[in-house]
């Protein structure tokens, strides 16, 4: 029985990393355009009067009063209790940026909390966090020292609670576990998914140093979450934002009966528009709401490799891989193009490994399963069926494949029949191919019995399934480049490349030396950075193959035409060269 570790891959994290960045262009361009918009017409007046801007209701330079209150009531009231009063700072002036003890307008406080037996078993704290203009009090029972628009409210829940799943694994063959028994009793008796309180010693209270004239109903998303208008007035309250973004998720412990004080660290500073539109760019989810709360968890883990780039990266190597990611895509998108316009419009399958194509279908699906197994991140496993349908699409362009209605199965349904494609049986590429993986066989049979004798005596699994799934996926993973060679044999017995789709190949190759370039920045597995550089001496192979075998104009190419009229050219020499494209299979098979 173990906790269950996140997978994390090169997708997940170029997927992170793209969408961080992507995420805050859109966001900013979308407030921009919305502040700067005319005013929109309300349909509730009768004659349909545009909607006045609004104003902060503390102006700019407003003394003000900070009150934080800890209670485990998310509706707070007991304003008479000291020791719910964790923090109370006087006189903080509203928008200054000079003033505190580094001179920056932040203040800090520092005290540990006793914890309740409640939040001990998994109960609620809560931060009440109350600015109220200098002189008020926040109390609605204190007649003449509250008032409304006078006082800015909101409050955030201190603990998170996270879903630690156990996966039972053991030994298939000795049926023992190197689990913990205390965690191994946890799971007998909460189940296979517990959700536990944990906390962070840290907090950020941000006032948004912001007086744009809001126009109630045309505050664009994310950031009408936080800007809150008053019914009567119309004048919206400033802006108090939680900022945790920099917490990790690692660094978050769980609360248990062995804890007797939660430290708690709050900073109050000032937040500028632009970068509070960041932040708040960053934790909107409202365009993926139809995810499972699971999911949300997988994408915080995710972006922990972002943030963590973010703060540990040199500046210019940091700008390079914001631009590279983007070229990434770019080249992601067009390698993709390539590869369809190539198997859709290509006519001869000559010098192709259409083996290569069939056994690319086999590890798709086997990477699928494993991450369905796995319960890997929700992108992944969509990126990944995807690349399986673009594979099984391929198997009708290289392959005849059609319905047998009268040899059925079991009567009912009916067979399907794959047959090579004429192009392909009639050159002497079938020949090579099958001689490829022959000679692959040799080398892939004893590797794949020696690493599942591996897999079987020395790591634990859930089931056999999963042995299977994880001994095939972790095979694929470390020797699956192997069977990139089959391609290589042929352009070799060929003496030829002009049959192959350089343009999806060049993107592809490109992407991979960009993956490079991942593999420096953002933490990942040794596995994930040897395959990168085994990929590279791959493609290194085909440009070297592609410059000692030069453009033959009698061959044909991937279009099924070639560079000489054979209707026009009658000479001898011409005819020559026909004859010997058009040998009988026993002499090219002796080449």
């Amino acid at each position: 029985l173990n906790e269950y570790p996140p997978i994390m891959d090169t997708t997940t994290m170029k997927y992170s990393k793209c969408t961080c960045f992507f995420r805050i262009f859109i966001i900013w361009a979308i407030s921009s355009w919305f502040r700067r918009g005319p005013s929109t017409p309300d349909p509730n007046t009768p004659a349909g009067a545009p909607r006045l801007p609004s104003r902060n209701l503390f102006p700019k330079d407003t003394l003000m009063d900070l009150y934080v209150f800890i209670s485990q009531e998310e509706v707070f009231s007991d304003f008479n209790n000291t020791d719910a009063l964790f923090w109370f700072h006087r006189d903080l002036v509203y928008g200054d940026w000079t003033t505190g003890e580094d001179g920056d307008g932040c203040y800090q406080q520092y005290k540990e909390l006793d914890i309740p037996e409640k939040v001990q078993h998994n109960g609620s704290l809560y931060m009440h966090v109350y600015f109220t203009k200098s002189g008020f009090h926040p109390d609605p029972k204190r007649k003449g020292q509250y008032r409304r628009l006078a006082t800015v409210h909101s409050t955030k829940m201190l603990n998170k609670f996270k879903r630690r799943k156990f996966l039972k694994t053991k030994n298939l063959l000795t049926g023992e576990t190197e689990a913990d028994p205390e965690m191994i009793k946890r799971a007998e008796s909460h189940g296979p998914v517990e959700i536990i309180s944990h906390w962070h010693p840290n907090l950020t209270i941000n006032m948004v140093d912001d007086h744009t004239a809001w126009v109630k109903g045309s505050v664009p998303p994310p950031l009408d979450q936080y800007v809150k208008f008053d019914a009567v007035s119309g004048d919206y309250y400033p802006i108090v934002y939680f900022n945790d973004y920099w917490n990790l998720q690692k660094d978050y412990y769980p609360i248990n009966e062995t804890l007797t004080k939660l430290p708690l660290r709050l900073n109050y500073c000032p937040l500028s528009l632009w970068r509070w539109q960041l932040y708040a760019a960053q934790n909107a989810r409202s365009p993926w709401n139809f995810l499972p709360e699971d999911t949300y968890e997988q994408s915080d883990e995710d972006q922990d490799s972002v943030k963590v780039a973010l703060l540990e990266t040199n500046p210019y190597l940091l700008g390079l891989t914001i631009v590279v990611s983007i070229v990434h895509s770019i080249f992601e998108f067009l390698a993709f193009k390539n590869d369809i316009q190539f198997w859709n419009s290509r006519q001869s399958l000559e010098g192709l490994s259409v083996r290569s194509i069939i056994f690319g279908v086999f590890q798709s699906l086997v990477v699928l399963l494993y991450i369905l197994d796995n319960e890997t991140n929700f992108v992944v496993q969509v990126s990944v069926f995807i690349g399986l349908l673009i594979d099984l699409w391929k198997i009708t362009k290289v392959m005849d494949v059609r319905l047998d209605r009268e040899n059925k199965i079991a009567g009912v349904i009916p067979r399907i029949v794959f047959k090579d494609k004429s192009t392909y049986v009639q050159s002497s590429t079938k020949i090579y191919d099958d001689m490829a993986f022959k000679y692959l066989s040799w080398l892939l049979y004893p590797l794949f019995g020696c690493y599942a004798v591996y897999s079987l005596l020395y790591v634990e699994h859930k089931g056999w399934y999963s042995w299977v799934l994880g001994m095939l996926y972790g095979f694929l993973l470390t020797f699956g480049f192997i069977t990139m060679t089959p391609q290589l044999f042929i352009n070799y017995k060929m003496k030829s490349v002009a049959h192959l789709p350089w343009r999806m190949l060049t993107y592809k190759a490109l992407n991979t030396f960009i993956d490079d370039l991942f593999a420096f920045v953002i933490k990942m597995p040794m596995m994930y950075r040897i395959g990168c550089l085994r990929d590279d001496v791959v493609f290194f192979i085909y440009l070297y193959q592609r410059w000692i075998y030069r453009v033959d104009p009698n061959r044909v190419n991937e279009f099924g035409t070639s560079g000489v009229d054979h209707t026009q050219n009658s000479t001898p020499e011409a005819a020559n060269a026909v004859a010997v494209m058009d040998k009988p299979e026993g002499e090219k098979k002796n080449d």
